[in-house]
């Protein structure tokens, strides 16, 4: 057999795909090209071939044709002067009466990486968007959004984001769940594709078509949407409210999600959605998929920090199995520590002893430590067990347990005399850095508790040039001064040799300078050591289980079925940190017309403070700034005129759309008319990031008038104003149709 990617090899397969014999018969044609996209897939190089496997690509079979496909489309960047053989026929072949080969044609071409290509795909991306057949307008769809990632910064054609918006209104679903993410891959430079009022309505319309992918998808887009009354929101959560008994998890998260942002100002109604939200989460908990389960406990640990009780009535669901993997147990355990209160506090301490004799060191650890957060709520049951535990004379559970005993002691110092008789002979047990210092610690601290804590501390001592870790000699030269204080005739000696050995011979320059520290202080007087290190041994206003803070759900909706509660806020923070930030969208921006047949198509933006920078000034406008209608009444009132002028309108004014447009450069919406009401007026507000205020009256008399437009403001800045009448001219003049 020829070697594999050698030149032998590639002849045999060029000879039977050239061979006239083997390209009548269908099969074996077939089968030559097998052959090489198995040779392909075991990495041999097969780009030699490429003339050929072109050829091929114009056979009638539509399964060799794929093969082609999967071809071309890997070897294009390694051969861009012969890609352009493939593109003719799969230009042909996006006219073929085939929709499949149609669809597949298409697919290809947008997987061609190669310069160029873009001038190939404009024509049969826009027919294939006015196919009759779904399967094409799918593919044509993404395609669209892979040209114009291919095309990099150029830009965005308006037409073909009018085309995309149009099919948003598709009889196929797959088609409008398509649509949706092509616009957000285009327009993510101006924020990500537009729900406005007509958009929200029909995609609230077309949920039942869509699969629980779609349901998915078009949920979290909705959460781009604000209701424009109290009656338009129940009438979506209404609409949605359904979804939330879906078999599908990733659909109850989303609708759930959607509820509590929608419902931000009812935390009545937030609350009913997390107790109907409770049954398919706990179905997640105990899911087979790891994943899933794990990212369920994640979320369910974030209701907890507004609902403390919110599962308490199902804690067993939460009892660890013993195939389950280390990191689901440690979440469940985490959620077991939240959930006790008097009725099941003994069932889940007995479940979590279980767990401490476990083969897992972690896990054995993990329970300990949460029978210590326990116990600062049910103090006596947990320090019993834990005391049970140090019989056990295992390395890592005597570690552990020590370590709880002391956060314990500081957290509630009401246990410090149980636990100070448990000290004894613990200290040969334990080997590693933590339990060394935890133990040290609470000797230092409350060794006058302890009988024979010097005797203990002298061991250390003994052993100090031995020992490894330097932040246990550290601690043991604190705790050694702090016992000197109240029992000085028995550590006086060893203090001295723990002192002189730090100083003369110890090579880490961190432990050479404690022990200089303690000799100076100690040669300044005993009230003076007294003063600085007898601190309280204790802070009981810490951590009691019953006095935590509920966190508003609202402070963590938006983070609902994100990554954000399985990272932790934290360390989400410093991932998405990393991540480049969103460019600040100029108020240029706004004079792209490209508008949609009933809405403007003009992005929402983003969160992040808009730059605006004309030729006269810069202005930034901060965003969520918000003025009740007393608050700009009153305001309106003191201030004084600032400027006044006339913009021309033509046709009739569409509430929304203004409303959408101006929210893009953060001017927010105090009031407004309704949609065929004259005189037609509106009430605007803006801020800058200096706090000046602008304060905006839109009055139009007429349809196809002029429309006045009457500016206040809080602080006399010529060129802030100008640039923001400036921004104003251009949003509006973008919304009439007229430039600015």
């Amino acid at each position: 057999m020829p070697y594999l990617g050698g030149e032998e090899a590639l002849r045999e397969l060029r000879r039977a795909l050239a061979n006239p014999h083997v390209q009548a018969d269908r099969l074996r044609y077939r089968a030559a090209v097998l052959r090489v996209i198995r040779h392909m897939a075991q990495g041999a190089d097969v780009s030699g071939l490429f003339p050929e496997m072109v050829k091929a690509s114009a056979a009638a079979d539509v399964v060799q044709k794929k093969l082609v496909s999967l071809y071309v489309r890997a070897q294009a960047p390694r051969q861009p002067q012969l890609a352009l053989l493939a593109v003719n026929t799969l230009r042909k072949d996006c006219a073929h009466p085939s929709p499949a080969v149609r669809g597949l044609a298409l697919r290809s071409m947008c997987g061609l990486r190669m310069p160029g290509i873009q001038e190939y795909l404009q024509q049969p991306l826009l027919s294939g968007l006015r196919d009759k057949a779904s399967y094409v307008r799918r593919a044509a769809v993404l395609g669209c959004a892979k040209m114009l990632k291919l095309q990099g910064d150029c830009e965005v054609d308006g037409a073909l984001v009018n085309e995309l918006y149009s099919l948003l209104r598709d009889q196929d679903p797959i088609v409008v769940v398509n649509c949706l993410r092509a616009l957000e891959e285009i327009l993510k430079k101006e924020g990500g594709v537009v729900i406005n009022k007509p958009i929200a309505h029909h995609l609230l319309n077309r949920m039942a078509d869509l699969d629980q992918w779609g349901q998915s998808e078009v949920l979290t887009f909705l959460l781009r949407y604000r209701p424009r009354s109290e009656e338009e929101l129940f009438d979506i959560l209404n609409l949605l409210d359904g979804y939330l008994k879906s078999s599908s998890p990733s659909v109850v998260m989303a609708a759930t999600k959607l509820f509590l942002v929608l419902a931000r100002e009812y935390p009545h109604v937030q609350a009913d959605v997390l107790v109907r939200v409770k049954g398919p989460l706990l179905s997640a908990c105990t899911s087979e998929s790891r994943e899933l389960c794990f990212t369920a406990l994640c979320h369910v640990r974030q209701i907890l920090g507004s609902l403390p009780g919110h599962f308490s009535s199902h804690y067993k669901k939460f009892f660890c199995s013993y195939s389950e993997p280390h990191y689901i147990k440690c979440q469940k355990m985490e959620v077991l520590c939240e959930l006790v209160n008097d009725e099941n506090v003994q069932q889940v301490l007995e479940e979590l002893k279980g767990y401490c004799t476990d083969v897992s060191v972690e896990l054995a650890q993990g329970a300990i430590f949460a029978i210590g957060n326990i116990a600062r709520t049910y103090t006596e049951q947990c320090v019993g067990i834990l005391t049970e535990l140090l019989g056990l004379q295992q390395e890592h559970i005597t570690s552990a347990v020590v370590q709880a005993f002391r956060d314990l002691v500081w957290l509630c110092p009401q246990c410090t005399d149980a636990v100070c008789r448990a000290l004894p002979s613990c200290e040969d047990a334990i080997q590693d850095s933590e339990g060394k210092r935890a133990l040290i610690w609470l000797l230092g601290a409350h060794g006058e508790k302890v009988p024979n804590a010097p005797y203990v501390l002298e061991e250390f001592v003994e052993n100090v040039k031995s020992e490894m870790f330097p932040a246990v000699k550290m601690e043991l030269l604190t705790a050694l001064v702090r016992l000197f204080l109240s029992r000085p005739a028995e550590c006086q000696d060893m203090l001295g040799r723990l002192l002189y050995y730090c100083i003369e011979e110890e090579m880490d320059m961190a432990v050479r300078d404690r022990g200089l520290f303690y000799y100076r202080l100690l040669q300044s007087g005993v009230e003076e050591v007294k003063w600085v290190l007898c601190s309280p041994k204790s802070d009981p206003s810490l951590g009691l289980l019953e006095d935590q803070t509920e966190r508003p759900v609202n402070t963590w909706a938006s983070e609902f079925n994100t990554l954000a509660p399985v990272y932790g806020r934290e360390r989400w923070a410093l991932v998405t940190a990393h991540q480049p930030a969103e460019p600040s969208y100029a108020c240029s921006s706004c004079t792209d017309s490209r508008n949609s047949d009933t809405e403007s198509l003009i992005s929402e933006g983003s969160k992040e403070v808009l730059k605006v920078h004309p030729n006269t000034g810069s202005l930034t406008l901060i965003p969520d700034v918000y003025l009740t209608a007393e608050q700009f009444e009153k305001t309106w009132l003191s201030l004084d005129m600032s400027c006044h002028l006339s913009l021309p309108w033509c046709g009739t004014v569409h509430p929304d759309t203004i409303q959408t447009a101006l929210h893009v450069v953060h001017i927010q919406t105090i009031a407004m008319s309704k949609a065929g009401v004259q005189p037609w007026k509106a009430y605007l507000s803006a801020q800058d990031d200096a706090g000046c205020l602008f304060l905006t009256e839109l009055l139009l008399e007429a349809a196809d008038s002029e429309m006045q437009v009457s500016v206040k403001q809080s602080e006399a800045k010529p060129e802030a104003l100008q640039t923001f009448i400036s921004a104003l001219r251009t949003v509006m003049g973008a919304v009439a149709g007229l430039g600015s």
